[in-house]
């Protein structure tokens, strides 16, 4: 997938979601059904995820080379990427990384606040990802907590799925 494709992906990944939530009730932004996330903290869980990715895009490319190394392997395409996403989620039985485990549940007031860094941080990543020169795209690695060392062109073609998985979750809850 080129970098046109993959920032058009996050754009119409992104936007979905975010038209997505601004449709529902107040009340399901902070209410969930039992044992799972609310809507407010499936958000925020993708904004935690894509603020580390584009702070990483904004480190100079020779840190990020000596910092996690280059790829030894050549770049995965989008549908190996997603079962190999969901081969990891099985094997991980349902359990959460560092960062959104015992999620806040954001408030009401926060709703906009959040959607409003999502969109912000989505137009970054469609930004960043047509800057990045191919080379580095598919050579550069960063690492992922439950998918190990991607190039940068597989994680961000991972993080379009990533919204879309959330946002598919949450249609069938709600």
């Amino acid at each position: 997938m080129d970098k046109e494709e993959i920032a058009d992906l996050i754009d119409t990944k992104h936007s979905e979601l975010i038209h997505w939530l601004e449709q529902q009730p107040k009340d399901t932004w902070t209410h969930g059904p039992e044992g799972k996330w609310t809507q407010g903290q499936q958000a925020l869980h993708l904004l935690q995820s894509i603020v580390p990715l584009n702070n990483a895009l904004s480190l100079p490319k020779f840190l990020i080379r000596y910092k996690f190394g280059k790829a030894n392997r050549p770049v995965r395409d989008y549908d190996a990427i997603v079962n190999r996403y969901h081969e990891r989620l099985k094997e991980a039985k349902g359990m959460t990384f560092k960062g959104s485990q015992n999620m806040k549940v954001p408030s009401i007031n926060e709703k906009q606040y959040i959607l409003n860094r999502l969109q912000t941080e989505s137009k970054k990543l469609q930004y960043k990802t047509k800057k990045i020169s191919d080379k580095n795209l598919d050579t550069l690695i960063l690492p992922h907590p439950l998918m190990g060392k991607m190039p940068i062109r597989e994680i961000i073609m991972w993080t379009a799925h990533h919204v879309e998985h959330h946002t598919e979750t949450l249609k069938n809850k709600y």
